[in-house]
């Protein structure tokens, strides 16, 4: 197999101990990235280490508090590999992400990559080996979760999916080719929602392929859940407006029916009709406890 350089990409506002952990992985690789890129979102630049032995190159992302599409994109413009391997900042990966994310790429030139992601509890203890730098896989395995709407890829290698609304932004694995031929993200989508579903339709619009990856595994460290998530309501309507202009039909429908049931908002084939935005007291009860894992 022809060697092609892998850029790993992640997003960060904040959570910096996440940051930690998913460099902890990436220290562990069977086959290193070239470099890892992270696209910031705050004032200050995150903390890297400086003994790591692959390059960190760290870029500002300015705008609104939550910028995902244009964050993803500076990433991915400022890479310098072949592969884009975009990596959640709450995601640690195994020890063969990037070696399996390079051959599925060399297999399937036109395909972008789902790896398996398990869901962690809440850690106080976080989850590195004592007095170690790398993560303990050992707790990773008995800890993590499969979302029960996802498959089990422990008996896969590659495996076709035919709905490109299972592109799921967490873990995703291409050729820098492949994301420049869909055009990258639209940065028309600000704050939280719509971006990545967009960015499935371009995709599939541009005839990439969509697979299931096996062979490895994202741990995604647990952060505080909101069930529907009420605290981005402004952004959710906006960006389902706007998706619903470039595509025609919504996105998101089962967080906008839960908007409706709760008298929010309206909604038909065509518009969005705001009756009231929720209160500081609603959104504080969809909070969820920290035995939840997913929304």
């Amino acid at each position: 197999m022809t060697y092609r350089a892998v850029s790993v990409l992640t997003l960060v506002r904040g959570r910096q101990q996440h940051l930690d952990h998913l460099i902890a992985g990436l220290r562990c690789q069977t086959r290193l990235p070239d470099e890892l890129v992270v696209a910031y979102m705050q004032d200050w630049p995150p903390v890297i280490p400086d003994d790591l032995p692959f390059n960190v190159l760290c870029v500002h992302v300015e705008g609104q508090s939550m910028p995902l599409a244009k964050a993803r994109n500076r990433a991915a413009e400022k890479a310098t590999g072949e592969i884009l391997a975009f990596l959640d900042v709450d995601c640690i990966p195994d020890c063969e992400f990037v070696r399996r994310g390079a051959e599925a790429c060399a297999e399937l030139e036109d395909g972008v990559f789902l790896p398996e992601v398990r869901y962690l509890p809440a850690s106080t203890i976080g989850w590195k080996l004592p007095e170690h730098d790398i993560p303990d896989f050992v707790r990773l395995k008995a800890a993590g979760e499969r979302h029960p709407s996802k498959p089990d890829l422990a008996r896969c290698t590659v495996s076709s999916i035919d709905d490109f609304g299972e592109l799921w932004g967490l873990a995703f694995i291409l050729t820098a080719q492949t994301w420049a031929d869909a055009g990258g993200m639209d940065e028309s989508y600000e704050g939280y929602g719509a971006e990545e579903t967009d960015f499935a339709r371009r995709l599939e619009a541009s005839n990439a392929r969509l697979y299931w990856l096996g062979g490895t595994i994202c741990y995604h460290q647990h952060h505080p859940v909101h069930k529907p998530p009420l605290q981005h309501f402004d952004s959710i309507i906006r960006n389902a407006r706007l998706f619903h202009a470039r595509w025609g039909d919504w996105c998101m429908s089962y967080w906008l029916d839960d908007f409706a049931r709760r008298d929010l908002i309206k909604r038909d084939a065509e518009k969005i009709r705001v009756l009231r935005c929720p209160t500081e007291a609603e959104i504080a009860e969809t909070r969820q406890g920290d035995e939840v894992r997913f929304s």
